[in-house]
């Protein structure tokens, strides 16, 4: 019988370069995600409009519901859904996927960032060449270098003909209620920019809404309940375990870090000092969070690991993105 308990930080994961690409696919919760299944909320037209826009999108993509002698709507080659945390970006995103025919890749910008690190630049376009759709969930536009990775990448990918989708996330706290965020897409992919689509949603982050807006702190005689009695398979590891390992990793095989468990204790959290290190632990919550894995915590309140400098800086949208998920994982409300 094998032992049910491991270690994150004691996991070598060496994921060929090769399977990298068979693993840009949404994430398990959203594999079944379809238009039908998502909830839009009344209280938000932006929803429904959003939903509508879509399936039109891919039914022109897909040449469905050509009449004889009716001209074909038209529409652009690419979609950016731009919207606050929790509205069903993903959902949406995932639901496109699911609709396009033929070869799809979908995957968050990290793990494109990522694969192109791994691959190189000119191998990673000869791997996602061909593909009807690439879907880039949570786009980022606080890495000047990497935006200009992705804008030259996808520019190639879209004059092949493939089709593009992405998210972005909008911090609550944005200027003009966060419309700006489309704004900088637009500036930052320029050259590019007359192919999206873009489709702003609005609504409340659905992550909080039965939960009390913070992450839950396990104390000591939890965190031995969990490791002696819960089932499946437990990593056990503490805070700074974790996050000296993560530096050791390439964050594309983060994905492996966590494959095959089923909850995971981390002891003694505290607040992070080093953006490298948050930014790793940030790359690791969006993979525990894909891979819908409770989290016990003690210490620190791992929705307060990022400091009030952080959160007001130029990745404030990553961490704002992880504090929601983590209050989540740590509720086990996924």
């Amino acid at each position: 019988m094998t032992d049910p308990r491991t270690s994150i930080a004691e996991r070598d994961p060496r994921t060929p370069a090769s399977e990298l690409v068979k693993q840009l696919v949404p994430p398990r919760q959203f594999k079944t995600a379809t238009f039908d299944s998502y909830r839009t909320d009344p209280e938000f037209p932006s929803q429904q409009a959003a939903v509508d826009t879509m399936r039109a999108t891919v039914d022109a993509w897909e040449g469905r519901g050509r009449k004889l002698f009716r001209r074909t709507p038209k529409v652009k080659a690419g979609i950016y859904l731009d919207g606050g945390f929790g509205v069903g970006k993903t959902h949406l995103l995932a639901s496109l996927w699911k609709a396009v025919s033929g070869r799809r890749h979908f995957g968050t910008f990290i793990e494109y960032t990522a694969l192109v690190g791994a691959l190189g630049y000119r191998e990673a376009v000869q791997a996602l060449s061909g593909a009807s759709l690439v879907a880039i969930d949570e786009f980022e536009l606080d890495d000047p270098g990497d935006t200009m990775v992705m804008t030259r990448l996808l520019g190639e990918l879209v004059a092949s003909g493939t089709k593009i989708a992405a998210t972005s996330n909008t911090p609550p706290n944005a200027l003009g209620e966060g419309r700006f965020a489309a704004k900088d897409f637009l500036r930052e992919i320029q050259a590019i920019s007359d192919t999206f689509d873009i489709m702003r949603i609005d609504g409340h982050d659905y992550r909080q809404r039965d939960i009390d807006g913070h992450a839950v702190v396990a104390d000591d005689a939890e965190i031995e309940r969990v490791i002696a009695e819960e089932p499946g398979t437990i990593s056990v590891d503490t805070f700074d375990g974790i996050v000296k390992h993560l530096a050791t990793v390439h964050p594309s095989r983060y994905v492996d870090l966590v494959r095959g468990i089923d909850g995971a204790v981390i002891r003694d959290a505290r607040p992070l000092a080093d953006e490298n290190e948050a930014l790793r632990f940030v790359a690791l919550v969006d993979r525990l969070y894909d891979a819908q894995i409770r989290i016990w915590a003690s210490g620190t309140a791992l929705d307060d690991v990022f400091g009030d400098e952080m959160l007001g800086g130029g990745y404030r949208k990553k961490y704002l993105r992880a504090v929601s998920r983590l209050n989540a994982l740590t509720a086990g409300q996924f």
